[in-house]
């Protein structure tokens, strides 16, 4: 059965972002991802980590800035990763630096490492030798701390212009980049959307073990998983099949919205796909 990991930047919105680790565990998760911490003092995110039981599995390093106050704001300025993004070496290695603290602070095992949108008029060549490049860099400073960094093939209806949008680019970079530090982290949603045959690329990719993370979400409202056209009854019975035992994140919008109770509502589902 897989281990499932809440969301809690898409989970239990109604409530404040510290407040939702205790009701993930109330409701019976054992782990959790969310995208950027840097609005709160790692200290006071482990401190609800550990006072709810729980393991943080994933988090995401920054989507742009050279310092904490700039990391925190910068999804909202609509930055989404620098990694592909030729001049902007340094911000990224600073951002590298913050995440791999923070994963520190909180024994996270994984950290997701955003490419970037594509700039007006880029050379595609330019961008992923700039990618390449920051990512081996990157990997050298997250094998130490046994840190693996994951890139995620991102659909383009949800974010225009992202430079990795498919399986088969997240893993040539993956093996171009050579290290056991790098994989891939497979949104069945966003592979979906933007690819379908969803079963096969599991078949496909899964046995390489290049896969280190899974999240689900349905499509195309990317509600919880049982509705819309994924049958994700077979999907998490042939992630078994397939010898998968990391994490898979819940990483969809609650149906009820931010209303008290909308998430745990949601949850039903649990109890007729994991079976």
């Amino acid at each position: 059965m897989p281990r499932l990991a809440a969301n809690l930047s898409f989970l239990y919105n109604e409530l404040p972002f510290l407040e939702r680790f205790a009701a993930a565990a109330a409701d019976g998760f054992d782990g959790v991802e969310f995208l950027f911490p840097y609005a709160w003092e790692a200290q006071t995110i482990g401190q609800a980590l550990r006072q709810a039981g729980l393991q943080q599995v994933l988090l995401n390093a920054p989507p742009a800035g050279v310092d904490r106050i700039g990391m925190a704001a910068a999804w909202e300025h609509g930055a989404r990763g620098t990694a592909c993004l030729p001049g902007r070496e340094a911000e990224f290695r600073a951002g590298i630096v913050e995440a791999l603290r923070y994963a520190r602070a909180l024994d996270c095992p994984r950290i997701h490492v955003m490419a970037g949108l594509v700039p007006p008029g880029a050379e595609r060549d330019t961008l992923h030798t700039t990618y390449v490049h920051n990512l081996r860099w990157a990997v050298e400073q997250a094998a130490p701390q046994g840190c693996t960094l994951l890139i995620e093939p991102i659909n383009p209806h949800d974010m225009p212009g992202y430079f990795l949008r498919q399986q088969a680019q997240a893993h040539a970079v993956a093996a171009e980049v050579g290290s056991p530090h790098l994989q891939v982290q497979m949104d069945l949603y966003h592979c979906q959307v933007t690819e379908g045959d969803v079963a096969s690329k599991l078949r496909q990719y899964l046995p390489t073990g290049a896969v280190g993370h899974i999240q689900i979400a349905s499509v195309p409202d990317r509600q919880e998983p049982d509705g819309g056209e994924l049958n994700y009854g077979y999907l998490l019975a042939l992630l078994d099949q397939l010898g998968y035992s990391a994490w898979v994140g819940c990483e969809y919008r609650p149906r009820g919205g931010a209303v008290p109770g909308a998430t745990r509502d949601g949850l039903r589902w649990r109890n007729t796909l994991l079976r």
